[in-house]
C-alpha cells in the first residue's frame, strides 16, 4: 500500500528516527484542534487525506456507509485543479503559492470518492490531473513534478482502475505505466531477481524493495487498493524476463520475491529504517498479503497474514486508522472476517478513530436506548487520541525511499 507521505515528512521522520527511535510522529499543538471530521488524532500535516482516504476505502470494502462528515472533510481538501495536498489546514484558502501536491494522496483519494456515494465528478477529476502529471517514463513520482518511483506508480494506477481507465492506454513519450514497472523490476539473474526498486540509486543501480514490490505487483496486476483472492496463475513460480517481461510477469516475479523474503525472514518483512534492525514491518507485510492474494499466491500468503493476526495489535493501536485500515484489506484480499482478527474487530477499531459510520450509528442506536433504559450509560469515546508519539509506526512502515535488500 503501498503507501506514502510527502518527501518532506519522510525526511524529518527519518531525523526523528535516527535520533531518538522512540519518537514519534507529532502530535497536534494545543493551539491547532483536530477537524471532527478527520479520523486519527495525530498531528494530519503529512499524512491527513492519506489516512482519511484508507478509513473510507477500508469502511466501504466491508459494507460500512461511512459518515458523512467524514466524506466532507476529504472533499473539502480538494484543490480547483482536481489534486489534494497531502492536508490543508486552511481549505477556505485557493491552492496555490506553497501548496504541494501530492500524487499518492491524490490517488488514494480518487479510490475513496468512487468508493462513497455520489462523488464520482470529484473523483474524476482528481484522476484528470493525475493523467496530466505523467512523466516521459511512463510513471509519477511522489509530488509533480518529481521522478517516477514504483510506489506512486503503482497507487496511481489503482486510481485510474477505479474510475474504469486502463493505464496501458496512457503513454508519456510513447512510455506505458507498465514500462516504468517493468523498468524497475530486478532481473531474474540478480541478487534478490524478480523484486522491484523503488527508484535507481545514485549510481542507477536497481536494489529491492519490499514495499515498491507490493505496490509494483499491484499496479502490474491494474489493481487499486480493494482485491480479492486471485486464482493461481499456471507459470506460477517461474521467473520472466525478456520479452516475457509483461505486466503479468512483473506481478508474478514481485508476488515470488515477496513470498520468498517474508517465508525466510519468519513470515513477516523486516523494517529498512536507521536503527530498525530484524524489527517486523507491519504495514509493508499487510501490503504484501494483499499483493500476492491479487497475484493468485493466496497460500503463500496465509502464514504472513496468520503472523499478521498474532503479533500487529499493538501496532495497530500505535498506528491508528491507517494501520487498521491496511489490516481490513489484507483480511478482505484474503476472505477472512476484520471482525475477528485474531480476537480484535478491526472494523470497530478503525470506527472509533474518527466519526462513526452512517451504518454503525443505525445499529448502535437500539443497544445504546435499551441500556439507558435501564439504568447504564455506556459513554462511546471516538477518537480521543493516541498518546504523543505512538502514530510512528505506522508512518515509519509506510512508503519511503529507503531501499531494501
Amino acid at each position: 500500500m503501498n503507501v506514502r507521505r510527502s518527501a518532506a515528512a519522510l525526511a524529518v521522520i527519518a531525523v526523528i528516527g535516527a535520533a531518538t527511535p522512540a519518537a514519534a510522529d507529532p502530535s497536534p499543538s494545543a493551539s491547532a484542534a483536530l477537524p471532527s471530521g478527520l479520523y486519527g488524532s495525530t498531528d494530519p500535516k503529512y499524512d491527513g487525506v492519506w489516512r482519511q482516504s484508507l478509513a473510507l476505502i477500508a469502511q466501504r470494502a466491508v459494507g460500512e456507509t461511512p459518515s458523512g462528515k467524514a466524506v466532507d472533510w476529504l472533499t473539502e481538501q480538494q484543490c480547483s485543479n482536481g489534486a489534494f495536498a497531502a492536508y490543508r489546514a486552511d481549505t477556505s484558502k485557493p491552492c496555490e503559492g506553497n501548496v504541494v501536491f501530492d500524487t499518492n494522496a491524490t490517488a488514494a483519494a480518487a479510490q475513496a470518492l468512487m468508493a462513497v456515494h455520489d462523488h464520482d465528478g470529484q473523483a474524476r477529476s482528481a484522476v484528470s490531473w493525475l493523467k496530466g502529471q505523467q512523466n516521459k517514463d511512463g510513471g509519477w513520482g511522489y509530488t509533480s513534478p518529481g521522478p517516477s518511483d514504483s510506489n506512486s506508480t503503482g497507487v496511481v494506477i489503482g486510481a485510474l482502475a477505479a474510475v474504469g481507465d486502463h493505464p496501458s492506454v496512457l503513454r508519456g513519450e510513447g512510455k506505458s505505466p507498465y514500462d516504468l514497472l517493468a523498468k524497475m523490476s530486478l532481473p531474474c539473474d540478480a541478487q534478490a531477481g524478480g523484486a522491484l526498486a523503488y527508484q535507481p540509486d545514485k549510481k542507477g543501480k536497481l536494489v529491492a524493495n519490499a514495499d515498491a514490490t507490493a505496490a509494483g505487483v499491484l499496479g502490474a496486476l491494474g489493481k487499486g487498493f480493494v482485491v480479492t483472492a486471485a486464482k493461481r496463475p499456471a507459470d506460477y513460480g517461474k521467473c520472466a524476463e525478456g520479452k516475457s517481461l509483461t505486466p503479468r510477469g512483473v506481478s508474478g516475479n514481485g508476488a515470488a520475491y515477496l513470498a520468498v523474503t517474508m517465508l525466510r525472514n519468519g513470515n513477516h518483512l523486516t523494517s529498512v529504517l536507521p536503527g530498525a534492525k530484524d524489527q517486523p514491518d507491519y504495514g509493508n507485510t499487510a501490503d504484501a498479503v494483499v499483493a500476492l492474494a491479487a497475484a493468485g499466491w493466496t497460500e503463500e500468503a496465509r502464514k504472513p497474514y496468520a503472523w499478521l493476526e498474532k503479533n500487529s495489535a499493538q501496532w495497530a493501536k500505535q498506528g491508528g486508522p491507517a494501520a487498521y485500515a491496511e489490516l481490513i484489506l489484507a483480511a478482505h484480499a484474503m476472505g477472512e472476517d476484520p471482525r475477528n482478527f485474531g480476537g480484535t474487530d478491526l472494523v470497530r477499531e478503525l470506527n472509533a478513530t474518527g466519526p462513526a459510520p452512517q451504518t454503525a450509528k443505525r445499529a448502535a442506536e437500539p443497544a445504546k436506548k435499551a441500556e439507558h433504559d435501564s439504568g447504564t450509560n455506556v459513554w462511546w469515546i471516538v477518537g480521543t487520541g493516541l498518546v504523543a508519539g505512538i502514530g510512528i509506526g505506522f508512518l515509519l512502515s509506510g512508503r519511503r525511499k529507503k531501499q531494501q535488500p
